[in-house]
């Protein structure tokens, strides 16, 4: 566990300004995405700035859910869980505000429930997708396969594809709690927070 003694240390800043950095780029390259017509950009370009990620920067979270449940299943200090979600939701929001700055109006930025369903539907398929994002993370995680950029690019783009007719595929609350700070657009945001959930145990 992370003693209030390490704040002072190096490695803990700079795995919180990786989170941070790494949740700006991955946000980023969504929220682009996001303004071609359809769910397959923002899908695809996800899936693969999550493996980029994975890649370059050795496995960051860039994700509260994924960091929460962490925290839940004790992988994680509760110093460490906070100092990650802050710098994952401010990674997002200058992400956010640099792409509202860039695009030409705020189409795409936030993730909303559609009309295909009710608030529970998107929930529902919300919390499905994450699941799946973080039982790969988690996997991906125990055993250090080669293979876990791919890994978590696949779960990222599917998860999106699944859900993004219904809630936008988050899948990420600081992707969702970035373009709400800069737009001032809050409907059903609780959808995407609703849902984090830690994987079962894996067998010993």
């Amino acid at each position: 566990p992370l003693s209030p003694q390490e704040l002072h240390s190096g490695r803990f800043w700079r795995w919180v300004l990786a989170e941070l950095a790494a949740t700006l780029i991955f946000v980023g390259v969504v929220l682009g995405a996001s303004a071609a017509p359809g769910p397959l950009a923002p899908a695809l370009a996800g899936g693969l700035v999550a493996g980029g990620l994975v890649c370059t920067l050795g496995g960051p979270q860039a994700n509260p859910a994924l960091t929460l449940a962490l925290l839940c299943t004790r992988k994680l200090s509760a110093l460490r869980g906070a100092a990650g979600v802050l710098a994952q939701c401010t990674g997002a929001t200058l992400a956010s505000a640099a792409a509202r700055a860039a695009l030409p109006d705020d189409t795409g930025l936030v993730t909303t429930v559609s009309a295909v369903g009710t608030a529970g539907t998107a929930l529902a398929w919300e919390t499905f997708a994450t699941f799946q994002l973080a039982l790969a993370a988690f996997a991906a995680a125990e055993h250090a396969a080669p293979q876990a950029g791919l890994a978590l690019g696949s779960a990222v783009a599917a998860g999106a594809l699944a859900a993004g007719p219904f809630s936008g595929g988050s899948m990420n609350p600081a992707r969702s709690l970035g373009p709400a700070i800069v737009t001032g657009v809050w409907d059903h945001h609780w959808v995407s927070w609703g849902h984090p959930r830690a994987p079962p145990e894996s067998p010993s």
